[in-house]
């Protein structure tokens, strides 16, 4: 009865529009049944309209622009990253150390697949592993081989030029754990501790188009990628360059950033569809990147596979890399571990990893748009030469802008309740009031006129 007569006296008092003809005495079964149906119409097309308001607040706030408001514009050079792909000589000089000099020399491709670990072993596997196995293999501790493998900084790097002026290679180009062992990378976010002493490679107007020279003394893999980004295993081929001795290789790129607008970080990881470089969810890495995001992906199902990762995998613990045993399972499951593949071509029975990973909200989009090698001739000492520049400034750039912001979802519903309905935040309130507060008053105030009353009796 209580609750009967609380929803009466709030329509009748209600703010929100038509509630009190429903209860109105004077009124008639028709106009009620007229404004009832009114109500339901419009509370409907409120809840419709605020619906498709929060449908677009969580996937279509963002938008993407072309910016050329190139005059003023600081470009950043992309992060060059050396990794050494072969090194006979050093193999058998570590070999010698390690067997002596009349060692057994398939060894030496033994030690080439531990230091250059690409997901395969071959002669690993068929040396070392089994029964049959060779008395001098190694079947743990691959990652200290490797390193004792592996050339340093200043065995693999010199002669640094930036815009033509030179600069101390191995002081800017720091020490990078990747999952194809250790590289040295300059201008990267994910290279060094951050501490390190950072070159100003930034180019405008005033400075013109940058370009880095250096040469390099054994062979390698040199990689152009954005400043988050890793080299991977699957970095695709237009992102580097396989050097050699006694060549000079020469690319001029093309670089279109993205920026971002600074409402974008009040958004959702869901919203924008990517991730800062800070919005860290990995252990292989310190930042964001898609591809490190794969190298995750891949030490995530290594280690499904076969209880370990990859001896070089980044950043990882020793107990979580892989022996022999370990190394014949990665070694079998090659082609589950080394392509990544869509979810529907897993179902079609491709093989390949599946690695749900979002973009970095930084990438940035590089081009090759000239390349060229040619011979070294009467250089004595086997050496590469490198060249990377910027073709041409930028002009044009990406810009990620915020079209739909909390304040907006704010106003949208309050615009659209006010319309249909008529109601604002205190219209709720009121709901809230009329169903506990009210009725708890109504309760004391009867309850002390019942006292009062009984007392007037007493004393009469």
């Amino acid at each position: 009865m209580r609750l009967k007569q609380s929803i009466e006296e709030y329509l009748k008092n209600s703010t929100l529009h038509g509630a009190r003809f429903i209860v109105d005495k004077d009124a008639n079964w028709l106009e009620r049944i007229f404004w009832g149906i009114c109500l339901v119409a419009s509370w409907y097309a409120s809840w419709l309209l605020i619906k498709a308001s929060l449908a677009a607040f969580e996937n279509n706030a963002i938008s993407f622009v072309v910016e050329s408001s190139y005059r003023d514009w600081d470009t950043n050079f992309p992060a060059i990253i050396v990794c050494e792909s072969k090194n006979m000589d050093r193999i058998q000089e570590v070999a010698e150390q390690l067997w002596g000099a009349d060692h057994d020399f398939t060894l030496e491709e033994v030690l080439s697949e531990i230091a250059f670990f690409r997901g395969e072993s071959y002669h690993t596997v068929h040396e070392c592993g089994g029964e049959d196995s060779t008395a001098t293999c190694f079947y743990s501790n691959f990652s200290y081989y490797a390193q004792l493998v592996r050339s340093s900084c200043v065995d693999s790097i010199r002669s640094c030029e930036w815009n033509n002026k030179p600069f101390e290679c191995c002081k800017y180009f720091q020490r990078m754990e990747t999952e194809l062992g250790i590289c040295y990378a300059i201008n990267s976010m994910q290279a060094g501790k951050n501490n390190g002493p950072k070159l100003n490679m930034y180019s405008n107007r005033y400075t013109g188009p940058g370009s880095l020279k250096m040469e390099l003394l054994t062979e390698a893999t040199v990689f152009i990628l954005g400043t988050e980004e890793v080299p991977t295993l699957v970095t695709p081929k237009t992102d580097f360059l396989v050097v050699g001795p006694y060549i000079s290789f020469v690319r001029y790129v093309s670089k279109r950033d993205i920026e971002n607008d600074e409402a974008i970080r009040e958004t959702s990881v869901h919203q924008r569809n990517c991730r800062f470089p800070d919005e860290n969810i990995l252990d292989v890495h310190r930042y964001y990147s898609y591809s490190a995001c794969t190298v995750q992906c891949r030490k995530d199902r290594q280690i499904e596979l076969c209880n370990c990762s990859s001896h070089l995998s980044p950043n990882s613990p020793d107990w979580q890399l892989c022996n022999m045993d370990g190394l014949e399972c990665l070694n079998r499951n090659y082609e589950d571990l080394s392509v990544i593949i869509a979810k529907w071509s897993r179902r079609r029975g491709r093989k390949g990893l599946v690695c749900d990973c979002l973009p970095s909200c930084t990438e940035v989009d590089i081009t090759t748009v000239h390349d060229s090698k040619d011979n070294i001739y009467g250089h004595q000492s086997p050496v590469s030469r490198i060249e990377v520049g910027l073709l041409e400034l930028p002009t044009e750039r990406y810009k990620r802008n915020l079209v739909r912001g909390k304040l907006d979802l704010v106003v949208s519903i309050g615009g659209t309740t006010g319309l249909f309905v008529g109601a604002s935040l205190l219209s709720f309130v009121e709901i809230i009031y009329y169903a506990t507060i009210r009725p708890y008053t109504t309760y004391v105030n009867e309850k002390r006129r019942q006292q009062r009353l009984n007392l007037l009796r007493t004393v009469h």
